[in-house]
């Protein structure tokens, strides 16, 4: 990363740090948000705008992994801290035994694609009748203000833990993107037969790509179960919840690093703010924060092909 683009994060990171000292708990929600879809974002990035492998249905790893820490919390009283290494364990195993099924199959492109939906509604109506989770009727955690392990506090702690998980997410995938995973990956994005032809393990390769957005996705899946307090199936394996995962890399730019970040950014602050002046308004227009989401990306697919932060990188001279 060149100075200018070193200046300009350490000038976001100062922002994003300051924040909570102005602002008040509804715009700490809002940052929150957004944060929690820039992190989902740079885990879905990863398997996609890294590795070229299209998941529509992540939610899968969202919902088991929040199911995973927030049934330990709720039955046996586990922390969130310790139940997270669980849900990272069950999501690894997970995806690993859906990539391995994929990729030993010869599975790829739509039918990947496809094969990621149906697990998705299968955990879908699986959770639905777990009456051990509470099933349709859901998961409601009783919570306290008595140890903040169980991660219980003010906005700013919640703010804080989704900003360190963020930072942690974009420094992984710097790492990753510039050393041999990163290049691997690449080259089965662009090419799978002349990667493997040049000797690259592309099943491998593609597995550790799906295992790592996995256990990513895991951590953010245990954030959102503690962050509400409930969880339900119909919500949280959806088909709306995963593409409200990809639509941030998607904007911003898939395979870039600022582009999730980018993207969480303008699909937060644009959805929560024509929320907020329907509200004001007395206006009742259902879904318009679908119909924002729907506004953001065809204005990009159209004008934006490859995203925002590209083309933003390219007039400022930063890297992408």
């Amino acid at each position: 990363m060149n100075r200018r683009g070193s200046f300009l994060l350490a000038l976001l990171a100062a922002a994003l740090i300051a924040l909570p000292a102005f602002a008040d708990n509804y715009l700490l929600s809002v940052a929150t948000l957004c944060l929690f879809f820039a992190y989902t974002g740079q885990a879905w990035n990863i398997m996609m705008g890294f590795a070229g492998q299209l998941s529509l249905g992540h939610a899968l790893y969202l919902g088991v992994g929040g199911y995973t820490a927030g049934a330990l919390y709720f039955h046996y009283g586990v922390s969130p801290w310790i139940g997270v290494w669980f849900a990272i364990f069950v999501c690894i195993a997970l995806g690993a035994f859906l990539g391995a099924l994929a990729f030993r199959s010869g599975i790829s492109g739509v039918y990947f694609t496809l094969l990621t939906i149906a697990f998705a509604e299968f955990a879908r109506i699986g959770f639905d009748h777990f009456t051990w989770v509470g099933g349709s009727a859901g998961l409601f955690l009783k919570v306290s203000q008595q140890n903040w392990l169980d991660l219980r506090g003010p906005p700013a702690l919640y703010y804080y833990v989704m900003l360190m998980l963020a930072a942690l997410a974009f420094g992984l995938s710097a790492w990753l993107l510039r050393r041999r995973p990163g290049y691997y990956w690449q080259a089965i994005r662009e090419n799978e037969e002349a990667a493997s032809a040049l000797g690259i393990d592309t099943f491998r390769w593609k597995l550790v790509a799906v295992v790592t957005s996995a256990a990513m996705t895991a951590v953010s899946g245990v954030f959102l179960v503690f962050y509400y307090n409930n969880l339900f199936p119909e919500q949280i394996f959806s088909i709306n919840r995963s593409v409200e995962i990809i639509l941030a890399p998607i904007i911003g730019g898939m395979g870039t690093l600022f582009g999730p970040i980018i993207g969480a950014a303008l699909i937060s602050l644009l959805a929560d703010g024509a929320t907020e002046l329907v509200d004001v308004l007395g206006w009742n227009i259902p879904g318009v924060k679908q119909i924002i989401y729907g506004l953001i990306l065809f204005a990009v697919v159209v004008f934006l092909p490859h995203g925002i932060w590209p083309s933003i990188a390219r007039k400022l001279n930063l890297e992408r």
